[in-house]
């Protein structure tokens, strides 16, 4: 039944990505960078403009931090007790830390638990965008050749739109800024069309992709440590944040979701294990339609 209402909807919105992707051909950086730098940033400005700020917007921020620093830190551990190289610790750490609550957990956000949960999932994406901007980008550059990694990570942020969507969605509600109905008309427009845009964008993107040359004993190790490690963690935190029960929800599902497509970009650019990162992604997606139902069945 969760699939049937949850998932089935979300790939076959995937599908449809994957097939023009396989038929058609597109420039996906292009695309992906039109969802990123002109979608992306009027979702995220609605968001924090028409949503009053409130306690469990902190912890979720607070929440986000804690789990992307403790999946790094075990990371480390198994690097350490594998002996894995700098580049093979970066890329696992690409693939197994951040999760893609962006153009696949907004939309189950939304099908779950309604407007209320997709904003406080979009919230989320904000703050896991932000990280996957620094840290991921830091560790990317770090396991490049080149290991040019903290200003390259500066310099991302100063780059990334949807903080300043937030940034000033936010200083227009504080300072009760009024925004003119036609004007909110064509945010909402374009807002409304983000989350399907980047889930095509996604289907494109998996359609990329190739396992050929993927290692599997890795592969088995990052899978693990995102769909079933990362969720264990999750529940532990919300067993100490004081959040809702939906929002406690929402936390647990989330960090249920696979790789982050926006590493497999990262990985690729910095060439930091671009075939183990962007398998991961591939294959924790897929692996989804069977983790994600058993996930709804505990926590819902």
């Amino acid at each position: 039944m969760a699939f049937l209402q949850v998932l089935l909807p979300v790939f076959m919105i995937f599908a449809i990505g994957f097939i023009g992707q396989k038929t058609l051909g597109f420039d996906t950086k292009t695309l992906s960078k039109m969802a990123l730098y002109l979608l992306s940033p009027v979702l995220v400005f609605r968001t924090f403009y028409t949503n009053a700020f409130s306690s469990n917007h902190l912890y979720i921020i607070l929440y986000t931090f804690l789990l992307c620093f403790a999946l790094i830190a075990f990371v480390y551990v198994l690097s350490w007790i594998k002996k894995f190289t700098r580049a093979e610790t970066c890329g696992m750490i690409l693939a197994a830390s951040f999760m893609n609550n962006g153009n696949y957990g907004t939309p189950v956000a939304l099908l779950l638990f309604g407007a209320a949960g997709f904003e406080y999932a979009v919230v989320l994406m904000v703050v896991q965008s932000l990280l996957m901007g620094t840290v991921g980008v830091y560790y990317a550059a770090k396991g490049s050749p080149e290991n040019a990694g903290v200003k390259t990570a500066l310099r991302a942020v100063i780059k990334m739109p949807i903080l300043y969507g937030a940034i000033f969605g936010l200083s227009f509600q504080f300072l009760s800024i009024p925004v003119s109905s036609s004007i909110m008309e064509a945010v909402d427009l374009v807002a409304n069309a983000t989350v399907p845009v980047i889930m095509v964008i996604l289907g494109m993107q998996l359609a990329k992709i190739s396992i050929r040359n993927a290692p599997k004993e890795k592969l088995a190790y990052a899978i693990g440590i995102k769909l079933f490690l990362s969720p264990l963690i999750a529940f532990g935190l919300t067993m100490i944040l004081p959040v809702d029960p939906m929002v406690k929800q929402l936390m647990i599902i989330m960090a249920a979701m696979p790789t982050a497509a926006n590493t497999t970009m990262y990985a690729l650019e910095f060439n930091t294990e671009p075939d183990f990162v962007s398998s991961s992604t591939l294959i924790s997606t897929l692996l989804t339609i069977v983790s994600l139902p058993i996930m709804f069945w505990i926590v819902l």
